[in-house]
Parts: C-alpha cells; structure tokens; sequence
C-alpha cells in the first residue's frame, strides 16, 4: 500500500508552497535589481512592469502547451521541468551583467512555468463534489503561506546582499524538484491519458476554446477579471508602497508577509469553511463584493497602518477564485483537466500581459506628470472598477440561469 496515497494534498500544497515562497522573495528587491542598470524612477516602474509581463507572455504561450502535455504524459514530469526552469532563471537573475540577461531568465522562467497549471490539474484528479472547493482553496493557500515566508525572506536576504535572494531562490527551487522526485506521487493514471491534437497547443485557440458559448463562458470572463484586478499587487504593491509611504525592502517584505497572512487564512481556512456553508454561488458574490471594496481602499489610505484593515478583507474575497473554479471544472471530465486549468492559465498570463501596462501607466501618470493629479492609489482603484465589472456579469449570468 502506498503510504502517501491519503497525502497527496498535501504534497501538492508543500510543492505550491516551496514555489511561492522563491517568487515572494524578490517582490521587495526587484526594484533595486534594476536599480542597477538605471536610476530614473520612471524608467524603473516600466521596466519593473516589462519585467512581469515578459514572464506572463512566455506562460501564456506555454501554459495550453503544458497542460495538454499533462494529460497526454502525467502531470508529474512537466511540473519537475517547470521547476527547473525557476532555477536556471533565478541562478540567471543573481549574476545577470546586464538587463536583457534579466529578460531572458524570465523567458526560460515563463516558458517552463506549470506548477499552477499541473497542480490544479493535479487537485482536479484527486477531488470530487465534496471536496474540489477546498482542495482548489489549499492552492491558494500554500500561495498565501509562501508570501508569508517568501517576502520576509527577501527583506532578509537582500540586507546580506544583491544576489543572494537569488541564490536562494534558486536553492529552494532545487529543493522542491526533489521533493518532487523523491515524494510526489502521480495522479493521472496510464488508461486516463489522451492524445495531443497539435491544435490544441496554440494559446490562442485555447483561450478561445474556454470563451467560446458554453455553461462557462460567463465564469471564465470573472475568472480573467478577478485575475486582471489581482495583478495590481505584483505590478504596483513595491512601487505604491515606496512612493507613499517611504517603505523600504525590508518594510515592503513585512507587507508582504501580511498578505500572505490573509491570502493563507483565506484559502486555507474561510474557504474551507464559508463556501460549504454558504454554497459556491453566494460566495461568489460575496468575494466580489470583498474584492470591489478591498480594492477601492487600499487605493484611497492616507496611513501606512491603514493597509492593515484594508488587507483583512481581502480574506473573504478570497473565496472568489476557488468557488469559480470549482463551478468550472465540474463541467469538464477528468482526462481534459490539464487542457483546461492550462487554459486558464493562459487567461491569467493573458491579464498579467496586461495589466502592466495598464496598472504601470496608472501609477506613473498620476505620480509622475505635472499636470496631473497626484494619486499613487489610482490603480487600486482602477481594479476596484474591474472586479465590479465581473460582479456585474456573474449578476447577469445568474440572471440568465433563471
């Protein structure tokens, strides 16, 4: 008998955690990482945007290609190859000599991306009715607790010196493709796995497979927007709080330990306990609603403690994305998982394609022109805005399903 059989949430949570926890380490350096090549202030916030949107692009285009990959060959070895892609980029970011070496870590990074894909093709293996919320929401979770560990660490790190939240970046990545060989049992079995069309690799036919009219195309436009509003933490979180507040790395990192904080509380916990009870579609609006007012305050704070309440209720909003996906997944069967969550994937690369330049623009025209109002909370409030367009749709289809 396999002794990790009843485990296998829990593999998957310390996977997605080790993960989070390399990427939360450079949200608090990234800034000053570019701050290497060039001083201007403007020139930083583009090319700190640039900088996630390059990794976005290259999973947008990978991710489809992945998640097919997955159900044609395991989700085991593509999640391996994904994470040894992190390391090479990170080993790449702390002995990069110029700015495009940056760039070409992201791309090696971006294309080789799968661990969201795969994992949550891997919980949809392993979930059914009574669970697949819950399971989805410890995604969400080992996010949340790698952002609690991850920031904090590259506030660290970074006091030791410039390279080394890389390097242990890249040692932490080495530690979880171990983890990997050595513990993580495949979820797909053999007589479960399919085919791969060709077609069926290029993103953009992916994306439009997901929104084409369906039963979920409403759901998968709020699952894009909640996502697109979402980026506005990696984008502007560092910049926003530096500018207003005068936050350094080491301040920023404590931040960022905090949202984990929420973020883990969320999916761990809330989502566990108020989406059973509430059902999935109130909990939907009711996330909504969370993000719409979350959003809006963290845009119009005038203390740094106030992003304390603020960040609190992003803890019932969180229950959004787990409740949605679950409605999702429950319409498709299980050996075309990996094609969809690599689907959705896209449409989240798809929004952090975007939202750099729309959040970035936001942030600079409105603290960086003259003439303009100076508002550093302009783009918190421009994804309050998108996450009430999404409420506005899920009103709509629930409308329709009467």
């Amino acid at each position: 008998m396999n002794p990790f059989k009843n485990n296998k949430v829990i593999f998957v949570f310390f996977t997605i955690l080790l993960d989070a926890i390399g990427i939360g380490i450079l949200i608090p350096v990234l800034p000053d990482v570019i701050r290497r090549f060039t001083s201007d202030p403007v020139h930083v916030a583009t090319y700190f945007g640039y900088f996630i949107g390059v990794y976005a692009l290259m999973q947008f285009f990978s991710a489809p290609v992945l998640g097919a990959l997955s159900d044609r060959f395991g989700r085991k070895p593509i999640l391996l190859t994904s994470l040894c892609g992190a390391a090479v980029d990170y080993v790449l970011m702390a002995f990069s000599p110029s700015m495009w070496v940056l760039f070409i870590g992201r791309l090696i990074s971006g294309l080789t991306g799968a661990s969201i894909t795969v994992a949550s093709s891997y919980m949809a293996d392993i979930s059914d009715d009574t669970n697949r919320s819950a399971n989805f929401g410890l995604i969400g979770a080992g996010w949340g607790v790698g952002f609690i560990l991850g920031p904090l660490l590259g506030g660290l790190f970074g006091i030791i010196g410039p390279k080394a939240p890389f390097i242990a970046a890249a040692i932490l990545n080495a530690c979880n493709f171990l983890f990997g060989v050595l513990v993580l049992p495949e979820s797909l079995s053999v007589v479960n796995r399919r085919q791969v069309a060709i077609s069926s690799l290029n993103p953009f036919k992916s994306v439009v497979h997901v929104v084409r009219p369906s039963a979920i195309r409403l759901l998968v436009v709020i699952y894009f927007l909640v996502f697109l509003a979402g980026q506005v933490h990696p984008v502007n979180w560092t910049l926003y709080t530096q500018t207003k507040f005068g936050w350094t790395p080491w301040q920023v990192g404590l931040s960022m330990t905090f949202v984990g904080m929420t973020i883990a509380f969320s999916h761990g916990v809330l989502t566990r306990w108020l989406i059973p009870k509430w059902g999935e579609p109130r909990s939907v609006v009711i996330g909504l609603v969370g993000y719409v007012i979350s959003f809006f305050t963290l845009g119009v704070i005038s203390r740094a403690w106030m992003v304390i309440p603020a960040m609190l209720l992003f803890s019932i909003a969180g229950i959004t994305i787990p409740a949605v996906q679950s409605i999702i997944a429950r319409h498709v069967p299980s050996n075309e998982q990996g094609e969809l969550q690599g689907s959705l994937v896209s449409l989240g690369s798809l929004s952090a394609i975007l939202a750099p330049p729309i959040f970035t623009s936001l942030f600079v025209h409105f603290t960086s022109k003259p003439t303009s109002l100076y508002f550093p909370g302009a783009a918190y409030v421009g994804a309050s805005g998108v996450c009430g367009v999404a409420l506005a749709v899920w009103l709509v289809k629930r409308r329709s399903d009467r």
